[in-house]
């Protein structure tokens, strides 16, 4: 980019709590975007009050939580319940670019601060909804959090253990590419149409849906096995089962392995010539030609024999050692490093100035 602003001079308005719609208008106020967030009166967000410390509650402050996806906009509070906080909100739309909300469908229609109504003070407003199951249709009144949209939509199925057990994941994975990202991604794309003399839209985003969409590994599995099973038999689904695929534990190459000091390395040797070099680096050349681009069957015998093989292997020495032997080779490996770890490390550190 030319600039670290791109979006400066854009006018956000943010109803939205919680996490999907504030880390959708925070990326935007990253860009550059004037974000004004609205909140009730009383408690406000309840992100203020999720995860707090006895800390931040003896200071006055709101959680870590939410100043985390929060930082970096302005901060106001109206009551849309009332004829005087419609009308200031009204005045705000008149000068505003983009309002997102994630009221249940329905609710800004009721107080008449919908897209449709909000539309006639300002053809030009990209309206954005980032709801669980969308603005219309049979779940559209359905209440949810992530885990359930991450359930219905197919994905919590994947997340298992190899008894097929779902593993609830300490990263809300549907709030974040099934809310946030496509909003953000849609908001952009409805400033473009705006831009080139368009009028604004209702950007209509169903985190399920959105989720369900980005299941795509699972999802060509799924079609794989219908194109080789017979339609009138039940249907062999190994393939989508944890430790069965290509990227969920069904190879060596790609794979995570405990080490002897209780620590895992992540194994992302996907391509022949990351595995190649690998296996040079272990000292175990041989294994090289035992690869699912050269035949070896995903999931198959001769890959859970090698994943033991190589288990066994890693598990002989601490993953210090394994990273310094490995990570000059170029062979796509890494420590499955903690959060703190992760914070601390030298990727994530700010560049020096030039």
């Amino acid at each position: 980019m030319t600039t670290d602003a791109p979006l400066r001079g854009l006018r956000v308005l943010d109803l939205t709590r919680l996490l999907p719609g504030p880390l959708a208008t925070l990326r935007l106020a990253e860009l550059g975007a004037d974000v004004l967030k609205i909140e009730e009166p009383g408690g406000g967000d309840p992100a203020r009050a999720m995860m707090q410390t006895p800390a931040d509650r003896a200071l006055g402050v709101p959680s870590s939580f939410y100043r985390l996806v929060n930082r970096g906009k302005r901060e106001t509070r109206l009551d849309l319940k009332t004829e005087t906080g419609r009308t200031v909100l009204r005045a705000l739309v008149r000068e505003s670019h983009v309002l997102v909300e994630s009221f249940r469908p329905g609710v800004m229609a009721r107080l008449g601060l919908d897209y449709p109504n909000l539309a006639k003070i300002n053809p030009k407003l990209v309206y954005c909804a980032i709801t669980g199951y969308g603005a219309t249709g049979v779940f559209s009144q359905r209440p949810g959090h992530d885990i359930n949209y991450l359930a219905y939509a197919g994905v919590l199925d994947q997340i298992a253990t190899h008894d097929g057990t779902p593993v609830v994941p300490n990263i809300q994975i549907a709030d974040l590419l099934g809310g946030a990202l496509p909003a953000v991604t849609r908001i952009l794309a409805a400033l473009w149409q705006v831009s080139r003399g368009g009028n604004g839209a209702f950007v209509d985003i169903s985190m399920t849906h959105s989720i369900h969409a980005c299941n795509v590994v699972a999802r060509t599995a799924l079609e794989n096995v219908e194109q080789i099973n017979d339609r009138d038999k039940p249907m062999d689904i190994d393939a989508l089962r944890a430790g069965q695929g290509l990227l969920n534990g069904g190879v060596p190459c790609y794979n995570v392995y405990r080490t002897a000091d209780g620590r895992w390395l992540a194994v992302g040797a996907l391509e022949l010539k990351f595995w190649e070099r690998l296996c040079r680096a272990l000292g175990r050349p041989d294994w090289a030609s035992r690869h699912w681009s050269l035949g070896q069957v995903i999931g198959g015998p001769d890959a859970v024999a090698l994943t033991r093989e190589l288990a066994e292997h890693i598990a002989t020495h601490r993953l210090d050692t394994w990273i310094e032997l490995l990570e000059p080779r170029d062979c796509c490996i890494s420590p499955v490093l903690t959060v703190e770890e992760a914070r601390e490390h030298v990727l994530f550190q700010p560049e020096p100035e030039r």
